[in-house]
């Protein structure tokens, strides 16, 4: 009996096993219809087989009614032997794969990406910072020689700096000295402005020194001679000594008349001054009391305003004005720095580098700090004053007992109790003038 399909009969003419095919052995018939090139990817790369090729959906290894069996096995005899269900390849039907034969896309790994996001930043930003560090370290003029400053005290506690601003017109064009009303002549070599600002574990304390403070000039080594002067018990105001020998022969001085150790030194000159204030976009100032001075400029109203630089500097000049003078221009000047470091250290201007930016580099170019100055030590700094704003720190004049010949005479006993409380990182407890 013929047990094959009608127009498949078991005659010689050598289709037995499909069109074309050569005589293969019964047990090629029962083999599963695998494919010899499929491997583990099948299915995700090959474009799908055309439907006269296809098995039917469903997973099944039987072909397609409505062609022929030997339209199917054709592809045997190529090496395209086909079947195991699904286009992977591997057993029937799904098995991770689509019910219409086709591997799954994989999905998005939002662990690997969120890591590798979060890496990325960390990288960016250490690279900005090491970047700005080394920018502003080499914009920062370290050009004053503290080692040339002889008898010096002893360290005590935590940190003093000594910070100055000058009347020096240095980079300034007649225009800018006009607009800003400093007159005179290119460098007069004056400090307008002395303060010690104490950085300690009791909170940051700001000592403003009066520039018409009566001082003794001691003995000291000329910065740029060389040669050692004797003291001679001369009384000077104190803002004279700079204009003497500059900066080291003004530390020594406050140094013998105060038995304080001095670590570091900043000074600013006008432009450099305003020049922050304008960064920074002007400063807000609250000013109790309108007052008016031609010799600055000042010509303010009472209340809260912005000021620009111009308007900076005069609000810090500013002494023939007020009764007591120099003793309220240095409280002014305190008053006025501390909202500089406040307002400064705000997210909108250390965040914004259109604003970060021309800030730092509007100071540092104008910076004049000691050979031993590291941009850390510049920060704490900062920051200290920013304490004194916060009212995590003190601010106050030197204590004055009276005046001689027109200067300003300071008060020994509560100095000496003052220095010892600075020495030994107390609390302070003096109150000044």
């Amino acid at each position: 009996m013929n047990e094959w399909p009608q127009g498949r009969s078991g005659d010689q003419s050598g289709n037995r096993y499909g069109r074309g095919s050569s005589a293969e052995p019964e047990g090629a018939r029962a083999m599963p219809h695998v494919r010899r090139d499929a491997g583990p990817g099948y299915g995700r790369s090959e474009p799908p087989l055309p439907p006269s090729l296809s098995p039917r959906r469903g997973g099944g290894n039987a072909p397609q009614q409505s062609q022929g069996y030997d339209d199917y096995d054709s592809g045997y005899n190529t090496g395209q032997v086909y079947g195991g269900g699904g286009r992977g390849g591997r057993g029937t039907g799904g098995g991770g794969h689509g019910g219409d034969g086709y591997a799954a896309r994989p999905r998005p790994r939002w662990g690997r990406r969120i890591k590798w996001t979060l890496i990325t930043l960390v990288v960016v930003a250490l690279v900005a910072s090491v970047g700005t560090y080394f920018w502003a370290d080499g914009k920062l003029r370290r050009e004053v020689d503290l080692s040339k400053v002889i008898d010096r005290p002893a360290t005590g506690d935590g940190t003093n700096y000594l910070i100055v601003g000058t009347d020096s017109r240095e980079g300034m064009t007649d225009e800018m000295k006009q607009k800003l009303h400093t007159g005179g002549p290119t460098d007069s070599g004056r400090t307008d402005s002395m303060l010690i600002l104490h950085d300690g574990s009791n909170g940051p304390t700001l000592i403003s020194l009066p520039r018409d403070s009566n001082v003794e000039i001691p003995s000291y080594v000329g910065s740029k001679s060389g040669k050692q002067y004797p003291a001679r018990g001369r009384h000077t105001k104190l803002n004279a000594t700079y204009a003497e020998d500059g900066p080291a022969l003004l530390v020594r001085t406050i140094e013998y008349n105060t038995h304080l150790h001095i670590d570091h030194y900043v000074e600013i000159g006008f432009a450099g001054f305003a020049n922050i204030v304008d960064a920074l976009g002007g400063v807000e100032m609250d000013i109790p009391q309108a007052f008016k001075d031609k010799d600055s400029g000042a010509d303010f109203k009472a209340g809260t305003q912005t000021l620009t630089g111009a308007q900076a500097l005069a609000f810090v000049r500013t002494r023939h004005a007020f009764a007591s003078q120099d003793l309220q221009r240095t409280k002014n000047q305190q008053k006025f720095l501390a909202a500089v470091a406040k307002q400064a250290a705000t997210p909108g201007t250390l965040l914004n580098p259109f604003k970060f930016y021309p800030t730092l580099g509007a100071g540092l170019d104008t910076l004049k700090v000691d050979k031993d100055m590291s941009l850390w030590d510049l920060g704490q700094m900062f920051f200290a004053m920013k304490g004194v704003t916060g009212g995590d720190g003190k601010s106050m004049n030197m204590p004055i007992s009276g005046s001689v010949g027109g200067n300003l005479v300071w008060d020994q006993a509560k100095l000496k109790q003052l220095v010892q409380e600075l020495n030994n990182d107390e609390p302070v407890t003096v109150s000044g003038n």
